[in-house]
């Protein structure tokens, strides 16, 4: 463990006094991966592709009052297996945000392949999609493939100012977008601090995939609530912290650029995080099935630990104060099994925690 890193807290069990216990938001007989929720109230739901036996479906989803989902932001762009119109069709969802301009922002990595393998070089490349709710229509597309490689898995998405950050999943690195310029770059490319090194662990057991052990490298990030700060890991931990002001000057070495990455604390496996206004992270932990709650200083406690919360994937923090969990069971999947058949105990749930938190934007 690195010098000057917190530990992660040993605690168990039920929620903290006074916490208050999970709601069933939403079930869904197809494995999903992430919730985001506009200050209007409006939620959406991605589902990612992962091929094989996959039940079909729209990749991006807005949630009708009944509950029930329909593609958005329309049924095209949630058909590309027909169209293969990469441009104007989602090829692999991975992440979606509303972002601070209020608009819907959805990371399609395209035709990538899970766990840092070789991808095809005349597949979809990734590309950023930005639709606004007001239109309900896509304004804006953002390619990404000056920003990867042939190993590139673009997994998530977080913002300051004008500046993009974007974690890269298979070939450890972060990306960084100036909206101003439009220059894509690459920094801390295979650093320690993006690079997944110990063993991932999922309910009691080492994550594995086509026979060995899983690598998912730099995946979670936050930017604080002030803007200055990003938190990232790769999943299986720890977490670190650099300076946005480092990240966005383009005349930093990456030597110069690594001296100022800090080890934050020594997170456990993690499906996602979500940071509130006050500066506390909230980390889940896939292999003892909780959410730990981290302060700006490092410190971490038990937030709520629960059966139901196997693999709680990208969470969300309404304006309402609300923490929304998607619990997805991704270590289950058949991507992740031995023998490449699915252990997934449908139906897979969103929960909502009523925690009155402060939102960061």
């Amino acid at each position: 463990m690195a010098v000057g890193m917190a530990m992660v807290l040993g605690a168990t069990g039920a929620p903290a006094t006074g916490a208050p216990a999970l709601r069933t938001a939403f079930t869904s007989d197809r494995v999903l991966n992430a919730v985001t929720v506009s200050d209007g109230g409006r939620v959406f739901v991605s589902f990612p592709y992962w091929g094989g036996g996959d039940r079909p479906g729209p990749s991006v989803t807005e949630l009708r009052p009944d509950g029930t989902p329909h593609a958005y932001p329309d049924e095209a762009w949630n058909n590309w297996l027909s169209s293969h119109d990469d441009a104007h069709a989602f090829v692999r969802v991975n992440a979606i945000r509303i972002g601070p301009d209020g608009r819907l922002w959805i990371v399609d990595s395209g035709e990538a392949n899970v766990g840092g393998q070789e991808n095809s070089p005349t597949g979809a490349k990734p590309k950023l999609v930005v639709i606004d709710l007001g239109t309900n229509g896509v304004v804006k597309t953002i390619p990404l493939d000056r920003g990867v490689t042939s190993r590139s898995y673009v997994d998530d998405l977080r913002f300051h100012d004008h500046m993009l950050y974007l974690t890269d999943a298979g070939d450890p690195a972060l990306i960084v977008v100036d909206q101003k310029t439009g220059t894509i770059r690459r920094v801390l490319s295979h650093a320690p601090s993006t690079t997944d090194e110990r063993p991932m662990l999922a309910e009691g057991r080492v994550l594995t995939t086509g026979g060995k052990p899983a690598r998912i490298h730099a995946d979670q990030l936050e930017t604080s609530p002030d803007g200055k700060r990003l938190y990232f890991q790769a999943s299986s931990g720890p977490l670190y912290v650099v300076p946005t002001a480092a990240l966005d000057d383009a005349g930093l070495s990456e030597t110069e650029l690594e001296k100022r990455v800090r080890p934050f604390c020594d997170t456990p496996t993690t499906g996602g995080t979500a940071i509130d206004g006050d500066g506390n992270l909230y980390v889940s932990d896939v292999d003892k099935l909780r959410i730990l709650k981290i302060t700006p200083q490092g410190r971490a406690h038990v937030l709520v630990a629960d059966p139901r919360l196997v693999w709680a994937d990208a969470m969300w923090i309404d304006n309402r104060g609300t923490l929304w969990i998607p619990a997805v069971q991704l270590d289950r999947t058949a991507t992740f099994q031995p023998d490449g058949k699915s252990r997934v105990h449908l139906p897979v749930a969103i929960y909502t925690m009523n925690l009155h938190l402060k939102p960061s934007r």
